[in-house]
């Protein structure tokens, strides 16, 4: 257990984008729910559902969004076991859509539904508020930061989204990814700060002669492996729309430039 109550399962799916895998949480006793069931590998599956019978019987599943390292599993649970998937109402196969600030009770426990978007517009993070526990999904990793690739990512929707969970009592962050959080406002400040640095690189490296994204990202993320840089490019990118909506640059003639 990493929490009262709730136990982490790791799905077998490690790679550059989910470092050691996606985590999993059952929750509860009796009426069990799980949050993000994961990709779809029958042997995690399997691996939910017999953790699940050790401890009473699995009814929901909670997705955060719809990519898949997070969503796929939830599917098959429905289909093989009846479980009702629960998550925004965008979320593909949602049975119980929950909106902003919805309830959804599973057993003697209750969950509160946060619209987080920004890694993508589906994104929800669940709280147990009595206990000040938060399962982000994507929104917070444990361990490095989170790609905000557009259109379905948001830049600007991402910091709105950072921003709000400082409004809340929280003691424990369980990322979809990563070691659990236990200081849950320094990583949100961090990851906030974080944002705002490679803004201001994004700025100060059109100032300096970076005309493309790619440019920018060979001066910018110099110290990061060439194998990220793709990923690195959609981040990159998500800032300079973000920067284009404020009036702060501009796309003239296929090239990126500063409005000072």
């Amino acid at each position: 257990m990493v929490a009262d109550g709730v136990e982490r399962l790791l799905a077998p799916n490690p790679s550059l984008m989910t470092g050691r895998g996606t985590n999993s949480y059952l929750i509860g006793a009796g009426e069990l729910a799980v949050v993000d069931p994961g990709p779809l590998i029958a042997e995690h599956v399997d691996v939910l559902l017999a953790a699940a019978a050790r401890r009473g019987r699995l009814t929901t599943a909670l997705v955060t969004h719809w990519h898949p390292d997070h969503l796929p599993a939830a599917l098959a649970l429905q289909r093989q076991a009846g479980v009702r998937v629960a998550g925004h109402p965008d979320l593909p196969g949602v049975g119980v859509p929950l909106e902003d600030g919805a309830s959804i009770r599973v057993g003697d426990i209750t969950l509160r539904a946060i619209a987080t978007p920004g890694h993508t517009r589906d994104s929800l993070c669940f709280l147990l508020e009595r206990e000040g526990l938060l399962f982000t999904g994507d929104h917070l990793a444990g361990e490095g930061t989170v790609v905000i690739s557009p259109p379905d990512g948001d830049m600007a929707a991402y910091l709105d989204s950072l921003r709000r969970l400082l409004g809340l009592d929280l003691r424990l962050i369980l990322p979809g990814h990563g070691p659990l959080v236990s200081e849950p406002r320094r990583l949100v400040e961090a990851y906030i700060e974080h944002r705002l640095q490679r803004e201001r690189e994004v700025l100060d490296g059109l100032a300096t002669g970076a005309r493309s994204v790619s440019e920018l990202v060979t001066t910018i993320y110099r110290d990061v492996p060439a194998a990220l840089h793709p990923v690195a490019a959609r981040s990159v990118l998500a800032h300079l729309l973000k920067l284009a909506r404020e009036g702060r640059v501009r796309a003239a003639g296929g090239v990126w430039e500063r409005r000072d």
